[in-house]
């Protein structure tokens, strides 16, 4: 059921513009032609039997023509425009040479291929018509200089169903080469799709030679050619005999009975046709006659429908009007609560609002506060600082870069293998001095140390806390020489210059070399107590338990390092050079004088002694800071 619209695109394949000569030449030069080879009967039906063996094409040229009535046509020859009838001279016809391709040049032979192909080129075209249409109902473009020509495809669906429904058509091809001047009529060929024969989805497929001049019809579901130009098959010269075991068995078609039951049958269904048409007349008569009550049951039936629809969006309509009920109550409450708790803001508000004007007040007090506190701070601690450097005086050795004493005891730095350095009990004793004012900065500046030290004088050792690889029995390092292992002491020495490393990043200071002990804590010192002003004043109070005012004063007055007489301050009377009238103290204190490593304070005179905690200020000193505490308890 093959139509136009069915139709995509047309192709030529094997151009041939010259006529082919119908002149008789026999047959071919093979096996069959030989004297021979005598057709007998059998012979014939064994190669029917057989597969049978195509000849090449060229054969087909050679056999006799024939009119219809058998007789043998006589040959006609053209000239080389292919129009022209030409006689043919009489006498031996020979076979043409091809001795002259043996000898020539590859130019020779490359310039004669080159006539045959441009001879066989040429520029074409094809437009399709339909009968009753005058116009061409499609004309392709002109592919030029080409063999087989393909033209681009087409959809004919755009002229309508006047052609697309049609399964007939004709074909005009028209060709031309470079020597006609004008184009001709190659091939006109009247067609009925229906006629073609399929060769496959693609034309790769396809294997077998195709004839001069033959059409490819590229439709929807593969192409498609039409064999009309092949010749036929010879007919054998013999008559073919069959053998009897070949003829198929002879079958009865039917019996009298048979043909007898399909004819009643016949008879059945024309009366059941007959009986079906009369019930359908007598349905539509009752259909008729009743057709007021089946109106009134269709209007029962819709208005039924109607009032469920109805019953259904009024349980709707009462679902929502429930549910918008219930949130309206709940938006109720909603603003009911926000109005108490705006009440509640703006009354809290108001309160605010009054007593803002007293808070700020108290605000730039307390900020002015906070700021006088922290300048006395610092210079309550300039003022330690001061203490401790008179306690513990670092002075460098004349003579010596880098070497300072300690209480007039030296200390190498990190060297106390050399024969230079001093004795194994000058070192402890300066590096206990050393740690007991490392233990006491750590709690004067609020800073805790990440390696705790236990000062007692010679006998001083620190404790490493942070090194996992170190077993819990061993984490306390001496800072004494005499009866341990020396590489725990020089540890216990790095330490300590670790612990003084982190006083300074903690005031902003770079350490230039940590294993300068003296020289790293002279520099803390020094910026410790660098500051602009006078140190301030002692803290009123001192130390309690002591004697009468004029037994602690007499000490205070015999102290080298008074505070009080260098800034001219009468600690008796209560006044100082300034002019200024300060209150007599309820209670005598006690200037520090020379602090022993183990904590006590020495007296000059007195017969007694007072042991100090961990802290020389006394419990109730305001300088004492949270982290101080925590390591006192």
């Amino acid at each position: 059921n093959r139509k136009l619209r069915h139709l995509q695109g047309i192709s030529l394949r094997n151009l041939t513009l010259s006529r082919q000569s119908i002149r008789s030449r026999g047959k071919a030069i093979d096996d069959e032609s030989l004297p021979y080879a005598f057709k007998s009967p059998t012979r014939l039906l064994s190669q029917e039997e057989t597969h049978k063996l195509e000849h090449s094409r060229s054969s087909s040229d050679l056999r006799s023509p024939t009119s219809g009535n058998g007789s043998p046509v006589k040959p006609r020859f053209y000239g080389a425009d292919g129009e022209t009838e030409v006689i043919r001279p009489v006498g031996k016809l020979r076979r043409s040479s091809t001795l002259n391709w043996t000898n020539s040049t590859p130019s020779v032979r490359q310039k004669k291929l080159e006539d045959v192909t441009i001879g066989r080129l040429a520029d074409t075209w094809f437009s399709v018509h339909c009968a009753d249409i005058e116009e061409p109902v499609y004309v392709s473009e002109v592919v030029e200089k080409a063999m087989n020509p393909s033209f681009r495809f087409f959809d004919l669906n755009a002229y309508g169903p006047l052609i697309t429904r049609r399964d007939e058509m004709t074909i005009k091809f028209w060709a031309k080469t470079e020597t006609m001047g004008e184009y001709i009529l190659l091939i006109e060929l009247q067609l009925h799709l229906r006629s073609l024969q399929f060769l496959g989805r693609a034309l790769e497929n396809f294997h077998h030679p195709l004839p001069p001049n033959c059409l490819l019809f590229h439709l929807s579901d593969g192409i498609y050619t039409s064999f009309t130009d092949l010749p036929l098959d010879e007919p054998p010269p013999y008559p073919i005999l069959k053998k009897h075991k070949l003829q198929p068995p002879v079958e009865s078609t039917s019996s009298f009975d048979a043909l007898m039951r399909l004819s009643n049958l016949d008879d059945c269904i024309q009366d059941a046709l007959a009986t079906r048409d009369q019930l359908s007349s007598q349905i539509n008569a009752l259909i008729e006659e009743h057709q007021e009550t089946f109106t009134t049951m269709k209007s029962v039936s819709k208005n039924r429908e109607s009032l469920a629809a109805t019953q259904r969006a009024v349980s709707s309509s009462n679902r929502q009007l429930k549910s918008a009920r219930k949130r309206r109550a709940d938006l109720l409450s909603s603003l009911k609560a926000r109005r108490a708790a705006m009440a509640t803001g703006t009354s809290t508000q108001e309160k605010a609002a009054s007593h803002l004007a007293s808070a700020e007040t108290k605000l730039s007090s307390s900020t002015t506060l906070v700021h006088t506190t922290t300048g006395e701070l610092q210079g309550q601690i300039r003022r330690i600082c001061e203490d401790l450097m008179l306690i513990y005086p670092i002075e460098p050795v004349e003579g010596k870069t880098l070497s300072f004493t300690i209480r007039s005891l030296p200390l190498s730095n990190s060297n106390f293998n050399s024969t230079s350095s001093p004795s194994e009990e000058t070192t402890a004793a300066a590096l206990g001095m050393v740690a007991h004012l490392v233990h006491v900065l750590s709690f004067y500046l609020s800073t805790p140390l990440p390696y705790p030290i236990t000062p007692c004088s010679s006998s001083s050792h620190i404790k490493d806390p942070i090194t996992m690889t170190v077993p819990e029995t061993q984490r306390t390092f001496p800072l004494y020489q005499k009866g341990q292992v020396q590489y725990r002491f020089e540890f216990g020495v790095f330490l300590l210059n670790t612990d003084i490393e982190l006083l300074m990043s903690r005031q902003g200071l770079r350490m230039v070399d940590q294993r300068h002990t003296l020289p790293n804590l002279k520099y803390l010192l020094y910026v410790l107590t660098s500051g602009k002003g006078d140190l301030p004043a002692r803290k009123m109070g001192g130390i309690r338990g002591l004697g009468g005012g004029s037994r602690a004063s007499s000490f205070r007055d015999s102290s080298p390092d008074s505070i009080d007489r260098e800034r001219g301050i009468d600690a008796g009377k209560g006044k100082g050079t300034d002019g200024i009238a300060r209150k007599d103290m309820e209670r005598p204190t006690l200037d520090l004088g020379r602090l022993s490593l183990d904590g006590t304070v020495k007296y000059d005179g007195g017969n007694g002694s007072l042991r100090l905690g961990r802290s020389p200020l006394g419990a109730h000193s305001s300088l004492r800071t949270d982290a101080f505490r925590r390591e006192e308890r």
